[in-house]
């Protein structure tokens, strides 16, 4: 008898570990692709296995047969309580979010269309069978797998890495920072589904996720720089996001939630940018605290000198047509030093240049005492108000009276003097105009030795598709307008104002100022073009137009961000058009270096207005 007994317990002890061990030795195979981290967790839940099967088997060698009886029924009872949460867990996450099926839900190429409709019609059909027959999710599980490995066989077999970013080369750079944000925003929709005033445990729970997530991944926006302790908490929330899922299994509920916010954020997106917008664009007409200061010390300064103390020299060169003239309009004191210093000190016979400054009456005392402070080297400076051409009046004012309903900054004198150097400069033959929002980088003198073909106006053309500069004459102008169709072609390129090389003889030989007046006559009666003097001088014009080489005029550095530090250095001329002007606040910083390089910052009245880099 007890030779039987011995040999039941040795048999059954070998089957106990031929049960234990052969698991061990058939997954071996299947720890070789996992990860790192998820092989150590799965050896030591294998770990834990083996040591409780052990401990059992040591209680059943000194116990009797009824306690070999009660173990048998407790790890029955166990493997099967196992079984039901590997079923319960594994379930849903073959339905919802499947890294392998869809990875990214960005992803808009033909796979991850596919693996969508998949995962679709998988929610569709996980919201009809939840808590119905296991055996229908079952087929489910089986059906995915078995389409899933299709897929695999059609695909170029992936070699698993680690759980990096950079290891993996098929997945999208920063991935899991994504997949965390859009789990946090799944959190809320399901938090959304809850009754108001809800304190239930699934409340605090998702709550307490949210946060956690949230916290941890801060501002994060690389895999790199996630912590694991932002790992440990998505994998917390993904188990929050499967009981939701269980809770609240109807798609089409969440569809309207999560649309529904997509479309609050966009009417708060569009809200902050007609905002912004309005601020840049009221900062962009706003004089600077500092500005105002320099010009309030300046006029100060000027009134106390004696009339022949404001006269500034070389005034007999500026009515010589073999100089170099410049012409800058502008009320702006500092803008104006600065596009004087630059061309001063990129040319190469400086006392051949002659610039005159036009601004107005209120300007006039300032500009001129900044210039008799501050003499451009050997170059020649003339300051003028534009309410010393007495002929103006009657030539422009009453056309400015019929658009006093437009914005000032287009309507302004200053703005449409250019249609008047002719008369400004009569016995100058040809003359470089530059806006005060430009900055000159190489010697603007060979200018003069370029052949505009018998054109009045030598400029840089906008008219290539693609880039930030580009424009088309419909844009400005309305070509429904019988008188404008007839004499325009909208398919003509396009030219910029701002670095501009005129003949005047040509000018005036074609009497171009005459043909301006009348198409600012025919804009005043009905709307023909926009405000502003680019449209109407595409339209003077007209025919008359050289194009100049790109590299001479780069525009773009007040609006757009995108100009390389390569076109920089091959412009003649960078202009800051647009309203992030480089003196305002919201300049783009990157291209202010261009503009402070000709300011003398240690000046002390720039010091005491506080004006600064």
């Amino acid at each position: 008898m007890r030779l039987f007994r011995r040999c039941t317990r040795i048999s059954i002890l070998s089957l106990l570990a031929i049960s234990v061990f052969t698991p061990v030795f058939l997954l071996s195979y299947r720890l070789k692709n996992l990860n790192s981290d998820a092989s150590r967790d799965f050896v030591e839940d294998l770990s834990i296995l083996r040591n409780k099967y052990l401990t059992v088997s040591f209680n059943f060698w000194g116990g009797s047969d009824s306690r070999l009886q009660k173990h048998r029924v407790d790890a029955q009872a166990n493997s099967a309580v196992q079984q039901e949460e590997l079923e319960d867990l594994e379930g849903p996450h073959l339905v919802v979010y499947r890294d392998g099926d869809h990875g990214s839900l960005v992803s808009l190429n033909e796979n991850d269309s596919l693996d969508k409709a998949e995962n679709v019609n998988s929610l569709q059909n996980n919201g009809t069978t939840y808590g119905g027959d296991r055996k229908n999710q079952q087929n489910l599980y089986e059906k995915r797998v078995s389409s899933s490995s299709e897929k695999e066989k059609s695909r170029p077999k992936r070699v698993q890495h680690s759980r990096s970013i950079q290891s993996h080369p098929q997945r999208p750079l920063d991935e899991k920072v994504k997949e965390m944000k859009d789990k946090v925003i799944r959190a809320k929709a399901y938090l959304s589904f809850t009754p108001p005033g809800s304190n239930s445990h699934f409340v605090k729970e998702i709550k307490l996720r949210i946060k956690e997530l949230e916290r941890a991944v801060g501002g994060v926006t690389k895999d790199s720089r996630l912590s694991r302790r932002a790992m440990q908490k998505m994998k917390a929330m993904e188990g929050t996001l499967l009981r939701a899922s269980r809770i609240y299994p109807d798609c089409s509920a969440m569809v309207n939630t999560l649309r529904a916010m997509t479309y609050n954020a966009e009417e708060q997106l569009r809200s902050q940018r007609d905002h912004t917008s309005f601020l840049v664009q009221l900062a962009a007409r706003t004089t600077p605290k500092g500005l105002h200061c320099l010009s309030m010390r300046l006029t100060a300064e000027y009134f106390t000198l004696q009339p022949e103390e404001r006269e500034l020299p070389n005034q007999n060169k500026l009515q010589d047509p073999d100089l170099y003239h410049f012409a800058v309009f502008s009320d702006n004191v500092l803008a104006c030093s600065v596009v004087v210093n630059s061309t001063v000190s990129t040319a190469r016979d400086p006392e051949k240049i002659v610039f005159h400054i036009v601004t107005d009456s209120l300007n006039l005392p300032a500009m001129s005492m900044w210039f008799l402070m501050n003499p451009p080297g050997k170059a020649t400076v003339q300051i003028q108000s534009v309410d010393s051409f007495e002929w103006l009046s009657t030539k422009y004012n009453e056309d400015q009276q019929k658009q006093k309903g437009l914005d000032p900054r287009y309507t302004s004198v200053l703005n449409h003097l250019r249609f008047y150097l002719p008369d400004i400069f009569p016995s100058v033959n040809k003359i470089v105009f530059l806006d005060h929002d430009v900055v000159v980088k190489k010697d603007l003198t060979r200018l003069w030795r370029i052949n505009i073909k018998g054109k009045a106006n030598g400029a840089v053309e906008t008219c290539v598709e693609g880039e930030p500069s580009f424009r088309r004459m419909d844009m400005f102008i309305n070509f429904t307008d019988p008188s404008v169709a007839t004499r325009f072609d909208s398919n003509t390129c396009t030219w910029a104002f701002g670095m501009n090389v005129f003949d005047l003889h040509e000018w005036r030989k074609r009497n171009l100022t005459a043909r301006y007046h009348k198409y600012l006559d025919l804009g005043s009666k009905r709307p023909l073009l926009k405000a502003g003097s680019l449209p109407i001088g595409w339209m003077t014009f007209y025919n008359h137009t050289h194009a100049l080489d790109r590299t001479w005029h780069l525009l773009g550095l007040g609006y757009d961000s995108g100009v390389t530090r390569a076109q920089i250095e091959q412009a003649a001329v960078v202009h800051y058009d647009g309203v992030m002007k480089p003196w305002l606040d919201i300049g783009i910083h990157k291209y202010k270096s261009y503009w402070n390089k000709h300011v003398s910052y240690e000046h002390p009245y720039l010091q005491q207005c506080n004006l600064h880099q």
